[in-house]
């Protein structure tokens, strides 16, 4: 049996700790590495040695009896949650580590909601009980409170042949048919494990077990219960399909880092990604930074694999369905800053190769301005970034300040009408623009007939819409949001070409931009703020003063809570305030939670002062042909002189 495990936790939780043991006492490795002594197994990048915090998912590998775990350890830094999303995206279990002094934090919360919405059955460790101030039954009541009142306490270590009997009462509280067992004394342990088993799974128990790693408290019993309480099903016997999670590159050659979901996969096995085959020359399993080949892999196994350079993260090699998108999106934007002597084109191809490893960073490039900008989580990843440009690359590059990434859309439904034809070119294209629910994104719908345009030239169209981000007319940020039906078109036998279409559909989605009522967008943080009772005033002055909305305080003799959304921009440093004015004593939890109306849209438009006539890339205006001659018809007599009729 195959099955991958992750290791979660906030940041500073001992999450790094916990990993070494498990591997330790499962004989992956000989010895125990301290963070604080620089020499842990998984932490292996130098950046993460001198920093004392995991930047890179890594995986371990242990075995138990007859199965074989996949170990990964994750990032617990905010600014490195996209990599940790990624990560739990194929994991099968994950482990969340508490610290028995610190409690539920921000990005436990995080961690636990993420666990939740990819359905990954997961346990609890209470960590560091040696510590002063530790306090398990604190800790055990906020994961019952904040996170699921089916967390179970494992007080005495379980066996395939006993079960405590306060599990067993637990488990009859829920069962009818176990509740009469246990009542007439007939109850047997292997019916409890058989059941907690499948509690596990279903996402309906989530146990929780105690223990220090650092001292090496609880780690041996929890790894002698992981056999019992895991359980994966794969199938070997069907075609293969895998999950990208992880891009790598040893020297110059790519490492594709992948999850079998089913099937068996070979050296020399051969996979298409459009008009390209690529061929899988070598197959490597990773215990750290160490890995042996291996000729063939099976469903449930974790591995990397050379030869594969066209996969991105989060595609299913073997499969065409689209990549689902992730969670955790940035919200920052920086501009590189570069005066070396490299050419900057030179310095965007590095910036690529970065943007394949950490898809988050969404490279962009300005060609007027010889620019390159990069999305970020936040300065921490700045400073990471300029570290490894500096470490593998040899560039040393500073970024400009974070600014706040924002996205527009659009409020009415219009029409948007584009027509390109400078002398011998021709392409006409009708879309109609309607508003989608917040955060759905733009999507596209079919309606012009074959006869009017081919198959193939309807393709383009879409394909143009959703080749690249396209410029908003408020701030030149990009659109969202935005419902595109394809009306119409039409291209000529004769002088129509390829780049045709795009012309005609990037000057249609602009002249239904002129048309319509635009909207800037800007992110929005879910916040919970928990404190003592009597910050509440505080609080809720904090949060109207940031533009932010509040629900119903919850009130309890010692504690405030209090949840609501509030912009990024008036929040995103509020922790450092928070945590000063409350003397530690807050807890803040912040959650990505999606993109709404700007609070001062006037202030950021002026202040990024976009001129929508002066952007290089677009245009609203059309181009007709006259007498062998092209002339521009401005966006507002566009329609009139359209071919088509819709």
């Amino acid at each position: 049996m195959h099955v991958t495990i992750g290791v979660l936790a906030h940041v500073d939780a001992g999450k790094t700790t916990f990993s070494e043991q498990l591997l330790f006492h499962t004989n992956s490795i000989q010895a125990r590495g301290r963070v604080d002594h620089q020499d842990t197994f998984l932490d292996n990048h130098e950046l993460e040695r001198q920093r004392g915090i995991t930047i890179f998912a890594e995986q371990g590998r242990m075995t138990l009896g007859d199965d074989t775990y996949t170990l990964i350890d994750t990032p617990g830094h905010v600014d490195f949650s996209p990599e940790m999303e990624r990560a739990i995206r194929v994991m099968d279990y994950a482990i969340i580590i508490v610290s028995a002094v610190e409690g539920l934090q921000g990005q436990t919360e995080t961690v636990w909601q993420l666990l939740r919405q990819y359905h990954v059955p997961t346990f609890f460790f209470i960590n560091k009980i040696d510590r002063e101030g530790a306090d398990v039954e604190a800790v055990l009541t906020q994961l019952q409170q904040y996170c699921s009142t089916d967390v179970l306490f494992v007080d005495e270590p379980l066996r395939s042949d006993y079960v405590s009997n306060a599990m067993m009462e637990w488990l009859a509280e829920r069962d009818e048919q176990l509740l009469d067992a246990f009542l007439n004394d007939t109850l047997e342990s292997s019916s409890c494990m058989a059941h907690i088993q499948t509690l596990i799974k279903q996402e309906k128990a989530f146990l929780c077990f105690s223990g220090s790693a650092l001292k090496d408290i609880g780690i041996k019993e929890f790894i002698s219960q992981l056999p019992l309480l895991t359980e994966t099903h794969f199938n070997n016997e069907v075609p293969f399909q895998g999950e990208v999670f992880k891009i790598r590159h040893d020297g110059h050659q790519r490492l594709t880092f992948i999850k079998a979901l089913q099937g068996t996969l070979h050296v020399r096995d051969e996979f298409s990604f459009g008009d390209v085959t690529e061929k899988v020359t070598e197959i490597r399993l990773y215990n750290g930074s160490r890995y042996e080949t291996a000729q063939e892999v099976k469903a449930g196994e974790i591995f990397a694999v050379k030869g594969i350079s066209e996969a991105n993260i989060g595609d299913i090699i073997g499969h065409s369905r689209n990549p689902q998108p992730y969670e955790l999106v940035p919200t920052l934007q920086a501009k590189v800053q570069y005066e070396g002597d490299q050419h900057i084109k030179e310095v965007l191809k590095i910036f690529r190769t970065l943007e394949a490893e950490e898809p988050s960073l969404r490279v962009l490039w300005h060609e007027k301005f010889q620019e390159i900008h990069v999305h970020i989580m936040g300065v921490i990843q700045l400073e990471v970034l300029i570290e490894v440009l500096r470490e593998r690359f040899s560039l040393d590059i500073s970024f400009s300040e974070p600014q706040i990434l924002y996205l527009e859309t659009i409020a009415t439904t219009v029409t948007g009408y584009g027509h390109f034809e400078p002398l011998k070119h021709y392409a006409e294209v009708h879309l109609l623009m309607e508003p989608n629910t917040r955060g759905t994104g733009n999507t596209f719908v079919n309606a012009c007939h074959a006869d009017d345009l081919s198959v193939g030239h309807q393709r383009l169209i879409e394909k143009h819409l959703f080749e690249r981000e396209h410029h908003g007319l408020l701030t030149g940020f990009p659109v969202t949001d935005i419902r595109f039906t394809l009306l119409t078109g039409r291209a000529h036998i004769k002088h129509t070409e390829g780049g045709d279409f795009r012309e005609a559909t990037v000057r249609a989605l602009r002249q239904g931009l002129e048309q319509a009522e635009n909207v800037l967008l800007e992110p929005y943080y879910r916040f919970k703020l928990k404190a003592p009772s009597d910050f509440i005033g505080r609080m809720m002055t904090d949060i109207q003063q940031a533009a932010g909305k509040f629900d119903a305080p919850n009130l309890t003799e010692n504690e405030a809570i209090l949840t609501g959304r509030a912009p990024v921009a008036t929040f995103m440093s509020y922790s450092t305030t928070f945590a000063a004015y409350t003397n530690g004593k807050g807890v803040l939890s912040l959650q990505f939670d999606g993109y709404d109306v700007c609070h001062n849209t006037e202030a950021i438009i002026a202040k990024i002062g976009y001129d929508k006539n002066a952007d290089p890339e677009y245009t609203s205006s059309s181009i007709f042909c006259a007498k062998g001659k092209g002339y521009a018809v401005p966006w507002d007599q566009a329609e009139a002189a359209m071919h088509c009729i819709d």
